[in-house]
């Protein structure tokens, strides 16, 4: 048995549309094993079209039992997609986080956020004839509320919304629908979540 970890979210987290090995935080898992951390495959809590509330409800029903050394979160996007506002988010996603914190027996280092994507780059966007610039602006709030509450916690919270601007409407970036993004795009989460992880794992926990 290895080093357990626990990854929850919704569609990026589960990998909508690509092969398991190719989530990111499969990917997470085996780079790594690749230095030498004997961690399992991750635990998964996820469901396409999650809120914070559903993931909530998704972790009462799997009660996973802790501690986990490595959990991470990544949530949020289907609450925007559904018009609610970020002072309804930012409560949520905190007792999300509180969780998580506990699942790693409270080690903040133990845990890191990702941030949400910006779907609005997508065809699929385009074609839905929505608002591309507001979702990036409710986004960038919802992000900033995610990233605020993550330093008072002391958590390391990983920006990958840039990635998803710079190359999410790209084909190869993309999985079959348009909307979630490919194994490509999820080589270039994990490589971010792994150089943060990778410091995480040499400080101490407490």
């Amino acid at each position: 048995m290895g080093l357990a970890y626990l990854a929850l979210g919704d569609s990026y987290t589960i990998g909508e549309g690509v092969e398991p090995a190719g989530r990111w935080p499969m990917q997470l898992a085996a780079a790594l094993r690749d230095i030498g951390v004997a961690v399992d495959d991750p635990t998964i809590i996820a469901t396409t079209g999650w809120t914070t509330d559903e993931l909530e409800a998704g972790i009462d029903a799997d009660a996973p039992q802790g501690p986990f050394e490595l959990v991470s979160l990544l949530i949020g996007v289907n609450d925007q997609y559904r018009g609610r506002s970020v002072d309804e988010y930012r409560p949520r996603f905190t007792a999300l986080l509180q969780r998580a914190l506990a699942f790693a027996a409270d080690r903040a280092p133990r845990v890191l956020v990702l941030s949400i994507p910006d779907w609005g780059v997508t065809p699929y966007a385009v074609a839905s004839g929505r608002d591309r610039v507001r979702i990036g602006q409710e986004l960038d709030a919802y992000n900033a509320a995610a990233a605020a509450i993550c330093a008072e916690h002391d958590v390391a919270f990983v920006d990958i919304t840039d990635l998803s601007r710079q190359l999410g409407g790209e084909s190869v970036m993309l999985a079959e629908d348009g909307l979630h993004p490919s194994a490509a795009m999820y080589t270039l989460w994990h490589q971010r979540a792994f150089e943060v992880t990778r410091v995480l794992w040499a400080e101490p926990t407490r």
